[in-house]
């Protein structure tokens, strides 16, 4: 007898990790891109303090006391308080005093103390070469005690593609089997999660679902476009990310990964959030869709409030034909197809044929 009450409580379950990982990779990705809301700086600036109150002297001798000393540190003796006290090689050094060090530094690197040090074997690098290496120096501090993107969040320029394909590739499958494991545990029909084993079936699917994708996928991206006409932007951050750039990575992309999230996200938000409610307890699919289309837009935020907007609307549509079909192979189909059209269209070829709109 199927348990329809325990599969249902397993996918709640499952749809809860899933935005909730959802919510924590926006997150990480949005504090290694967006400095201003955090003060982490945009790795991509040239100003490392970007976003932050500008140091004071103090601080900035704090976080560079073992840079070179200048001529200034010499006629001021002030300025050299922290400093003064600290040797080339870094380690403390009592009692030390200006004059000392200033025949120290001679004898070490052959120089006049009025002379600028240069950088040696022994001396601290110069500030130039310090700037470029202390964003991949261990540790959460950076110069003005910033906090580095591996310390705040994903720097996506330092994830390479195969990382993330793999990642989606796992997670999204782990989730995938968990629920067929469910069903499997609850006794719960294939019927009801829209499932056929005829050849029938098969044949309908493929063609319904390859009709469905390219109208969806049309759809889409004259919505995305019209949303851009009236300004309001969509993120294609995610999918740029995503996209491969040698031809191995293009098959393990559309032939491996797209495949594994339309039928993870179906079985899902269709078949599990519409076919077995209703199957169960006679629950209107139809509401049953709306619910499900906003799980779906919730569970794709990276792509901004546009993107959510849209997939939300996709995912009512995919919800539609699977209520009036009955089949989840339509729908699985249907999801490949817009995804793949869109990596290869815009990512794969370059091509951008609803940009007119967008003027």
């Amino acid at each position: 007898m199927p348990q329809w009450a325990t599969f249902l409580g397993l996918t709640g379950v499952v749809l809860a990790l899933l935005l909730v990982l959802s919510h924590l990779t926006q997150s990480a990705f949005t504090d290694g891109i967006d400095g201003s809301s955090d003060g982490v700086a945009d790795p991509t600036a040239g100003d490392s303090t970007a976003g932050r109150d500008p140091p004071t002297d103090a601080g900035l001798r704090s976080s560079t006391d073992a840079s070179p000393e200048s001529p200034a540190d010499d006629a001021n003796p002030t300025s050299r308080t922290d400093t003064d006290s600290r040797s080339r090689d870094g380690r403390d050094r009592p009692g030390s005093t200006p004059e000392r060090d200033a025949s120290d530094g001679a004898s070490a690197d052959g120089q006049s103390p009025t002379t600028p040090p240069t950088a040696t074997d022994d001396d601290p690098a110069p500030d130039s070469e310090r700037d470029r290496t202390s964003s991949r120096a261990p540790g959460p501090a950076l110069e003005g005690g910033q906090l580095g993107p591996a310390d705040r969040g994903v720097d996506p320029d330092s994830l390479s593609t195969g990382m993330v394909l793999a990642n989606v590739a796992f997670s999204q499958g782990l989730f995938a089997l968990l629920l067929l494991g469910a069903a499997i545990y609850t006794a719960i029909p294939a019927s009801a999660l829209g499932v056929e084993f005829s050849l029938g079936y098969l044949e309908s699917g493929l063609l319904l679902g390859t009709v469905a994708g390219l109208a969806f996928y049309v759809a889409n991206e004259l919505a995305a476009a019209g949303a851009t006409r009236f300004g309001f932007d969509h993120d294609e951050a995610l999918r740029e990310l995503l996209s491969p750039d040698s031809l191995g990575g293009w098959i393990v992309l559309l032939v491996g990964v797209l495949p594994i999230i339309a039928g993870f996200e179906e079985l899902l938000f269709r078949a599990a959030l519409i076919g077995v409610p209703a199957a169960g307890y006679g629950v209107s699919p139809w509401l049953l869709a709306v619910g499900s289309s906003i799980a779906f837009a919730l569970g794709h935020g990276m792509q901004g409030s546009v993107g959510v907007v849209v997939t939300g609307l996709l995912g009512f549509g995919l919800a539609a034909v699977y209520v009036l079909t009955g089949s989840l192979l339509v729908v699985v189909v249907a999801h490949y197809l817009v995804n793949a059209l869109e990596f290869v269209v815009h990512e794969g070829l370059g091509l951008e044929w609803a940009e007119t709109l967008e003027g």
